[in-house]
């Protein structure tokens, strides 16, 4: 996984406006505070759907780059990027056997394996879709 930093800009009468200073191209927006995390990580998978992988800057590079913007009020946020693959890896996970059956419950309900549903909660913490 790695962190590219996103530049969230706001107007008074606007959405707010994320663009990502590594990533030329690469931008969302959103309407409520909650919403920048997750519309941030759609717009990196979008982006690297047809980019190759690159090093993120540092931040305080990013910071630098952008330092006319953060003194007008915008903010920088961590946005993370799981690379995807198509390979599955078996992993041994120990929890408590209370959580087990909540997990267990929790996943028949969606129709999920345990598997499958550990894996959408982990991936939903990861990209703040929580």
């Amino acid at each position: 996984m790695k962190t590219y930093l996103a530049l969230v800009e706001k107007d008074f009468d606007s959405a707010f406006g994320i663009r990502f200073p590594d990533l030329p191209g690469c931008f969302s927006a959103a309407d409520d505070e909650k919403d920048i995390l997750p519309n941030a990580v759609e717009a990196l998978e979008l982006w690297f759907e047809d980019a190759p992988e690159m090093q993120p800057r540092p931040l305080g590079e990013v910071a630098a780059e952008c330092a006319a913007e953060l003194a007008a009020g915008a903010f920088l946020i961590a946005v993370p990027h799981i690379r995807r693959m198509t390979r599955q890896r078996r992993v041994n996970v120990s929890m408590d056997a209370g959580t087990l059956d909540a997990v267990d419950t929790a996943a028949e309900q969606l129709g999920l394996t345990r598997s499958g549903f550990l894996a959408m909660a982990a991936l939903n913490e990861i990209k703040g879709g929580h």
